[in-house]
């Protein structure tokens, strides 16, 4: 019980009577969080936290459950206006579809584009996202910070591919990091801190060793990471192996860019060899199951994970998948348990305590927000999502972490909190206006159709 002379502090925001996912994987029931100064001052039973406060703003969350905001590690925000074209499409997608879609992009194309992918993970409860990058970076940007989205943005690395038109491929390494410099000082920190900037190789195959050993020493000066994709087709390790003599990996890790601060998008083409190199630098891995399965294959999820590698999830592009964190993880489990564990007899290739922080703490950690972001705790910042569960596809349940980790989706979330401010509050958004958005990018859809 609270003592009656105890002082009532004032803050910004109370959740009361929800449940929450606490940071060790347990069940807070009758649970209650205040906000205050963008973060999280208190959690714990309500009964004990709702006396000592005097909020401005009160959420009353019976039947839903509070979550850390979940991490979309690997996106290209400009694919939303290419929803459905790469779907049953013969390869080589890549050059055939990807390169002319995004080569006639002009800045308005590029801003509709991420206001809707921005729109689309808002409402799926993802509270940051890592961009891999195009040329132009600046309407990502604007759409993230007026959407009240976090986004670690990177313009795109490359300077070793002569067959992309020039709007996409740098003529040398100088002026790509020159780009990505002057972008840096542009907007690093911008948007009240939710937007940072990190450098760029888009993948070894197309980066040369003065790219990929510039952008390292670039990114260490300026204390940021740098988002690449590796381990993608079977053409990279070939190119890699032809060229230089290396594989992937150990190519970056040659000229310095295999640390810490790196997050890979996919790792598919590797061997239990690249798997300890990229463990034994702090590599950060970022799986994206509905991209990698159609084409490119299955992750050694065991290995990494016996590794101890740092594994968190992203969408891909909007092509051909729906933007959707639960989805991936669980799709992840399932095709890892069938390919690992059942033919050795191993129940629990991807635990669902692990499957919740690939989604949560790890993508904190990948995106360098580990220590104030991805957890439910005092002294966090407040991203918090809550999810309906007063329903028949939760309830009843033995054990409702379990349950919601197996059959939740973005559907149901119904409640976005980012920075301490309600984006999102009953399934509805608080400011911005859902509707001119979807309307404005059919039109920019249509306009570019036109000009291809």
């Amino acid at each position: 019980m609270v003592q009656l002379n105890q002082p009532v502090v004032p803050c910004d925001l109370l959740i009361r009577d929800c449940s929450a996912v606490l940071p060790d994987f347990h069940l807070l029931e009758d649970a209650a969080i205040a906000v205050g100064s963008k973060r999280i001052l208190e959690i714990g039973p309500a009964s004990q936290v709702c006396p000592k406060y005097t909020p401005q703003s009160v959420i009353w969350a019976a039947g839903k459950l509070a979550m850390p905001g979940m991490y979309d590690c690997h996106t290209h925000t400009v694919q939303q206006l290419l929803k459905g074209g790469t779907v049953d499409e013969p390869p080589i997608i890549w050059r055939r579809i990807l390169v002319p879609y995004e080569s006639h992009m002009t800045h308005e194309d590029r801003y509709h584009a991420a206001r809707l992918y921005c729109l689309q993970a808002l409402k799926a409860g993802i509270t940051m996202f890592a961009d891999a990058g195009s040329m132009d970076m600046s309407g990502t940007i604007q759409a993230a910070s007026e959407t009240g989205i976090r986004a670690a943005v990177a313009r795109v690395g490359r300077d070793l591919d002569p067959e992309l038109p020039s709007c996409m491929c740098d003529p040398n390494a100088e002026q790509a990091i020159e780009a990505m410099e002057q972008l840096y000082k542009s907007y690093h920190n911008s948007a009240d801190g939710r937007i940072h900037i990190w450098f760029s190789l888009s993948s070894p195959m197309s980066s040369s060793p003065q790219l990929v050993e510039g952008v390292a020493l670039s990114a260490r000066q300026r204390k940021t990471g740098i988002h690449i994709h590796l381990g993608e087709h079977p053409a990279e390790v070939q190119t890699c192996l032809s060229r230089w003599g290396l594989r992937p990996p150990a190519f970056l890790d040659r000229y310095g860019a295999l640390g810490s601060n790196v997050i890979a998008a996919h790792c598919i083409q590797i061997t239990d060899f690249d798997v300890r190199l990229m463990a034994e630098r702090g590599l950060h891995v970022i799986h994206c199951p509905t991209a990698n399965l159609p084409t490119q294959g299955i992750p050694k999820l065991l290995a990494e994970r016996a590794a101890g590698l740092n594994i968190a999830l992203g969408n891909d592009g909007a092509t051909s998948a729906k933007q959707d964190m639960f989805g991936q993880v669980q799709l992840l489990k399932y095709v890892a348990q069938a390919s690992y564990g059942t033919p050795v007899f191993e129940p629990t290739v991807l635990p669902l305590a692990e499957a919740f922080r690939m989604i949560t703490a790890n993508g904190a950690k990948a995106l360098g927000m580990s220590g104030i972001s991805g957890e439910l705790a005092e002294g966090m910042l407040a991203d918090i999502v809550l999810l309906k569960i007063k329903d028949v596809s939760y309830l009843p349940t033995r054990n409702l972490l379990h349950t919601m980790m197996m059959v939740a989706s973005s559907q149901d979330v119904s409640d976005v909190i980012i920075n301490g401010n309600v984006i999102l509050r009953d399934g509805k958004f608080t400011k911005l206006d859902e509707e001119e958005i979807l309307c404005r990018g059919i039109q920019q859809m249509k306009h570019l159709l036109s000009r291809t």
